[in-house]
């Protein structure tokens, strides 16, 4: 597939405990979004070269929708795990189920998770169907088109500070094109067992970056967990937790957009640590919409700093190294 890439060889460092170290993420309002357009552009990238982590509020996609995309995802993880193997993951498509079979190359263990991959042009055969979860697919492939229209807003502002064409980004990730790869991500992680309480080698997420240009997370408040490094301060191991609120979205630059903008842009490291044991050790659920770029498309640095690959080159290498089992 090619040579080792430079954003693994980072990761693969990443596997200490560490400690928590206090850093502004900063809450940018999204609303009257095309009259404060310039605005809401300089505080975006402001906030993703200090930190690459922002939060957005009056993002445009009602509470009711998100409440309702979280309550179907907790429907689908209570199937019995011999309904959801009935539509599993099929690695090099990103689409379908997994339990505990992504192993960081930060940790070398695998996540104490289960999720479900919703990738557009392939989930033949990955629905549950209507008798066993009313409403599943109509509902989630929804949400992710909402969920693509706030990413896309939020690409068009770096295009404009990045000299591309204002709907650069939007074109590269198209999804009436058949290789779209965009993912909506819905994530589990399984409460913790009593007996693992003060296994510190154990994560809900290894420490990582992710392979895409932009992540948004949706989480539930009080499931918290989520934790930010600076890629500049990787060698302090001094980490940043991110409480969760169900009224914002939590956004992080990814590699393919931090190649694309020469480095500009930082794909900054994250992990979901496992609870201390006087917090609460219940179940978490999160939703991830990753925005790929289009298979064919080629992601090419300005300055000729990385090679050019092709998205689907670039996001296979990455999959690779995190689900070898597969």
């Amino acid at each position: 597939m090619g040579p080792v890439l430079h954003e693994l060889n980072k990761e693969a460092r990443m596997g200490a405990v560490g400690h928590e170290a206090a850093r502004e993420v900063r809450v940018i309002d999204l609303a009257d979004f095309e009259q404060r357009r310039e605005e809401i552009a300089t505080q975006l990238w402001d906030a993703a070269v200090d930190v690459g982590f922002f939060q957005l509020k009056n993002h445009g996609i009602p509470a009711a929708a998100v409440d309702e995309a979280f309550a179907m995802t907790q429907r689908f993880f209570a199937l019995p795990d011999a309904v959801k193997a009935c539509h599993p993951l099929k690695k090099g498509l990103n689409a379908g189920w997994e339990s505990r079979a992504q192993v960081r190359p930060s940790t070398g263990t695998p996540d104490q998770k289960e999720s479900y991959q919703i990738t557009r042009p392939h989930m033949a055969g990955l629905w549950p169907d209507e008798a066993a979860l009313a409403g599943f697919q109509a509902t989630m492939l929804a949400f992710e088109a909402q969920a693509w229209t706030v990413a896309m807003r939020v690409l068009s502002c770096f295009a404009d500070r990045l000299g591309f064409a204002r709907d650069f980004f939007t074109r590269a990730h198209d999804p009436a094109r058949p290789g779209y790869q965009s993912t909506l991500r819905l994530l589990h992680y399984f409460a913790i067992d009593p007996a693992l309480r003060d296994r510190l080698g154990l994560w809900r997420a290894g420490a990582h970056t992710d392979f895409d240009c932009l992540t948004l997370l949706f989480q539930r408040s009080g499931q918290g967990g989520l934790q930010l490094l600076p890629g500049k301060d990787m060698d302090s191991q001094a980490w940043t937790p991110i409480v969760p609120n169900d009224a914002y979205i939590t956004c992080n630059i990814g590699d393919m957009l931090m190649r694309w903008s020469d480095d500009r842009l930082p794909s900054n490291f994250h992990r979901v640590k496992n609870p201390e044991p006087d917090e609460y050790q219940g179940a978490r659920y999160s939703l991830a919409f990753f925005a790929q770029a289009n298979r064919d498309v080629l992601i090419e640095t300005p300055s000729g700093k990385y090679p050019p690959i092709t998205a689907e080159d670039y996001l296979q290498q990455r999959v690779a190294a995190n689900f070898a089992k597969y």
